[in-house]
């Protein structure tokens, strides 16, 4: 049994080997379908964990209040959402004095500009680097670690020092591989002592995490005055079992800043971490829908083909069946035969797509700044259906080649 097995697969090897023009052609038709649902599925995984590890970041016992929701300000028929007023400096300043929840930290911040040119003494950088006003809670509201100094302290903010936390490629846009710490840099004209250097957070969608200053929120208000600045308020919760508690009483402080009725909705946004980072998830999951949807349509089509291909195979050898059978080959013995045929050019088919599909993965992950990790889900599924493929498509003709009389094979032209 086993030497008629091996006998067949050497006749299956030998008549890929004939063809081989042709089996190129067949295995670069499936690569394709495999290759598109391996690539899409790993684009897809490589901005899931960039953008999961992103907001994991910032733990689930935190909760930010902003001016809207994470939602789309528009509906159907034209009909617009309630336009919300910015969160400005006086409500923040009010919430961070009357909100006093147990075990909670109160971190506020604004974006003073996104396009600054930071200048150490004959250095500068080009004007893409984001300064961000900010209080001594920010670092650890945010999920942010210092890798070199220290953090703001309370004397910092409250006594408006001149200092600032840096991002971590500054040490090579400025400083060369020089120590950063106690060193001034300039902004807007302003001098500002180093005393941090933030741990490396890497760039997502185009923006450098790494390519940012922290200064104290009232040096950031004096250098940056333009009109309806919005304000961040982010809240840590000290025991995630009071993170209801604390948001609750954190929607009725800052209703009462903004001096709504009880029967007014909330003109603010609050967002838990976790609840954001489940509604991503969740919308990732649309994502793989998609990619399942387009890759099976393509990976239909490779099936198609290759069965096609194989049924053309089938009339062109009826000769050599003919001859097979004539010689004393059963019907499942030239079944088998045509059968091992198709599993291997399926196979092939199948390992070079998953290799085109992870290097189409790396290379869309490299170009959009993405985390990659290696799609092992997409991997095993699409080796399983390379093989599902061959199956199906190879059943039709091995089963048309066994049925095939000897006789009228041994007279076919």
């Amino acid at each position: 049994m086993f030497s008629l097995v091996k006998e067949n697969i050497r006749i299956a090897l030998n008549s890929i080997k004939s063809q081989l023009l042709r089996t190129i052609l067949t295995v670069l038709i499936i690569a394709i379908g495999i290759s598109a649902l391996v690539g899409i599925l790993s684009a897809v995984n490589a901005l899931e964990n960039t953008i999961s590890s992103n907001f994991a970041s910032m733990g689930a016992n935190t909760f930010s209040i902003q001016r809207y929701d994470f939602t789309i300000q528009t509906r159907g028929r034209g009909e617009k959402k309630q336009i919300n007023p910015i969160i400005g400096y006086r409500d923040v300043k009010s919430f961070t004095e009357r909100y006093n929840f147990p075990d909670t930290k109160t971190a506020v911040s604004f974006t003073g500009t996104n396009a600054a040119e930071i200048k150490y003494k004959t250095e500068k950088t080009d004007p893409e680097a984001s300064v961000i006003g900010v209080n001594e809670n920010y670092l650890s509201n945010s999920g942010l670690e210092v890798e070199q100094g220290r953090n703001f302290s309370v004397f910092d903010i409250e006594n408006n020092s001149s200092v600032c936390v840096i991002g971590a490629d500054f040490k090579k846009a400025l400083f060369q591989g020089l120590n950063p710490i106690n060193k001034i840099i300039s902004i807007r004209g302003a001098k500002f002592k180093v005393i941090g250097v933030l741990e490396s957070q890497g760039s997502t969608f185009q923006n450098n995490e790494d390519l940012r200053v922290l200064i104290p929120i009232q040096k950031a208000r004096s250098l940056f005055t333009q009109a309806y600045t919005n304000y961040n308020i982010s809240v840590k919760v000290g025991d995630k079992n009071y993170m209801e508690s604390a948001q609750d009483e954190a929607i009725i402080t800052f209703r009462n800043i903004r001096k709504l009725e009880p029967k007014e909705d909330n003109n603010f946004g609050i967002r838990r971490s976790d609840s954001l980072l489940s509604q991503i998830a969740s919308l990732m999951g649309y994502l793989d829908a998609a990619a399942w949807i387009i890759s099976i349509i393509t990976i239909l089509g490779s099936s198609i083909a290759l069965m096609n291909i194989m049924l053309v195979s089938v009339t062109e050898r009826t000769r050599e069946i003919g001859i097979r059978k004539a010689l004393g080959a059963k019907k499942n013995t030239i079944a088998f035969q045509f059968f091992i045929e198709t599993i291997i050019i399926g196979q092939l088919g199948g390992i070079l797509g998953i290799l085109i599909g992870m290097i189409f993965g790396l290379i869309v992950a490299s170009i959009a700044n993405l985390t990659y990790g290696i799609p092992w889900i997409a991997i095993i599924w699409a080796t399983l259906i390379s093989l599902i493929i061959a199956i199906i498509s190879g059943s039709y003709p091995a089963s048309k080649a066994a049925k095939q009389n000897p006789i009228e094979s041994l007279r076919y032209e």
